[in-house]
């Protein structure tokens, strides 16, 4: 029973493997086969690239002065912070706030068989992604130092317990997401807060890892005894990687020590968290007067309400919302650094330069909000009701252009301001680049929603393929890099003067703007309508 629980559980965290839900049907043989090996690969490649080369960078250094158990402990505590994000939403939604709990509580299972096949597969999970980190480092420092009996088998036992710790963080942490969802009624506002934060975790640790990594290798020794002496835990944490048993004893006591615990406690609260039901509002009774609306503008409300629906949507189709800012307000403040720079590269005519690459950055990071690009994809289930309003097709297709063009243009507004600000243009320089943003934002947002309704895709069974995969989205994206990398190429190519180059490209993207809303006024419109 136990057996055939787990496999059910493996089978639905790799569902896109075998089911192909773009085509609602399952994939081939040789379509798994080819995707379990390219994702096997893909393992490989990022956990034995990325965290082996860390290992790698640290290994020599560290046993060269005798802290060898500094490298595992570094690695070690990566391995359960990584182990745990990687896991924490599979065991949100394969422990606790599973689709299928009803029906499995139903049967005539023991629900101890249920809690178990569960605990297995995010134990899995947790090795699989614990093991990302700690398997190349055990690797790696047994070629530096050599293999033997001792630190082969305890290099092992370690992975194995760093991955145990990390399935009873994981059901903490999973359990906290699970008693917050039941709480929360709009979960898509606080999915994009993380999702932000943690983009900004790694990008902050990433640019800060190089100078961390050169400050730890000067300073290994005297690091190493200031945390063995302030705590024996880490130490003791650390030397087991080494394969010193008595610290790997001491480990494994402690991680079954947790795991009972926590089988223990989830035992007794499992059946509690599995039947709970989410959060319901309550709904009082007003008297009032209700706003009454223009078509157009119930119509706009709709469509940035469907935007606040979903985390997805907001996250791929919106995500420049934020970001177009942040690299406006990043230039402010790191402008000097960034004149000094040009002025080095380009001499005397680096701000012509600096026109033409802020131009180019600006048609780049505009491909980052595409709302209008999935909108009429996105619409399938309910099209039916779309088209029964008592309005035209084209206020329908209007209210989603203007949704693309109010976040669109507002944000990029903001990041001209910044690139007005941090450069000392002349006044011809400044109104071409101003006529140069929003020339390119009318022509990529009039242009996503003309292929939204020239290339819909009606037949999905999960919108993620549709934000992520349809044919607009992909355009849009691709179009926008490809745009900006032409601007750029065929300016250092030719090498014109940069104030009479933009006006080209910002009349070549004025008369394809109004080409396209011709286009989308008449005949787009028409396509709605017969679709």
């Amino acid at each position: 029973m136990i057996r055939l629980l787990v496999k059910k559980q493996l089978v639905e965290i790799f569902r896109g493997y075998l089911y192909n839900a773009k085509k609602n049907k399952a994939r081939s043989h040789k379509a798994t086969t080819a995707m379990i090996v390219g994702f096997i690969l893909l393992t490989l490649l990022l956990s034995g690239g990325m965290f082996g080369m860390l290992a790698y960078t640290l290994a020599g250094p560290f046993c060269a002065v005798g802290m060898d158990w500094l490298l595992f402990l570094i690695l070690g505590l990566l391995a359960l912070v990584f182990g745990c994000f990687g896991s924490v939403f599979n065991t949100f939604h394969g422990l606790y706030l599973a689709s299928d709990n009803d029906l499995l509580l139903s049967m005539p299972i023991p629900v101890r068989a249920i809690l178990i096949s569960r605990l297995t597969a995010t134990w899995l999970m947790s090795l699989l992604y614990s093991g990302m980190v700690t398997i190349p480092t055990v690797i790696v420092y047994w070629i530096t130092v050599g293999p033997t009996v001792s630190n082969v088998l305890g290099g092992l036992i370690f992975c194995l317990l760093v991955s145990l710790v990390v399935l009873v963080l994981a059901c903490v942490m999973g359990w906290a997401v699970a008693k917050l969802s039941l709480k929360l009624k709009n979960k898509s506002y606080v999915t994009v807060l993380l999702a932000v934060l943690g983009f900004a975790l790694y990008y902050f640790v990433y640019f800060k890892a190089n100078s961390l990594i050169r400050d730890l290798l000067r300073n290994a020794a005297a690091y190493g005894q200031r945390i063995r002496g302030a705590s024996s835990l880490l130490y003791g944490f650390g030397k087991a990687g080494t394969g010193s048993w008595a610290e790997l004893l001491i480990f494994a006591a402690v991680a079954a020590a947790l795991c009972a615990l926590t089988f223990w406690v989830l035992a007794r609260s499992f059946l509690q968290i599995a039947t709970a039901s989410r959060a319901v509002a309550r709904v009082k009774t007003r008297a009032g007067k209700t706003v009454q609306r223009t078509p157009d503008a119930a119509l706009l409300g709709k469509e940035f309400r469907r935007l606040g629906a979903s985390a997805n949507y907001m996250l791929n189709s919106g995500f420049g919302v934020l970001m177009i800012p942040a690299f406006g307000i990043a230039m402010v403040v790191f402008r000097n650094d960034i004149r000094g720079v040009l002025s080095v590269m380009a001499g005397e005519n680096w701000l012509e330069i600096a026109l033409v690459i802020l131009c180019t950055m600006a048609a780049a990071m505009t491909s980052m909000v595409d709302t209008a690009a999935p909108s009429v994809s996105l619409e399938a289930k309910t099209l039916w009701l779309v088209k029964s309003l008592p309005v035209t097709p084209w206020q329908t297709l209007r209210a989603k252009l203007r949704e693309q063009l109010l976040l669109s243009v507002v944000t990029n507004l903001i990041l001209l301001i910044c690139m007005q600000i941090a450069f000392p243009f002349e006044p011809i320089q400044r109104l071409t680049l101003a006529l140069f943003v929003l020339a390119f934002n009318a022509l990529t947002g009039i242009g996503a929603m003309a292929l939204s309704i020239r290339l819909p895709n009606l037949a999905w069974t999960n919108e993620t393929y549709v934000l992520k995969q349809s044919a607009p989205v992909t355009i849009m994206v691709l179009g926008g890099f490809a745009a900006a990398g032409i601007l750029a190429g065929l300016y250092f190519l030719l090498k014109p003067d940069a104030v009479v180059y933009l006006c080209v490209w910002i009349a070549v993207c004025a008369g394809a703007a109004l080409y396209l809303w011709y286009w989308l006024k008449t005949r787009g419109a028409k396509r709605l309508e017969d679709l």
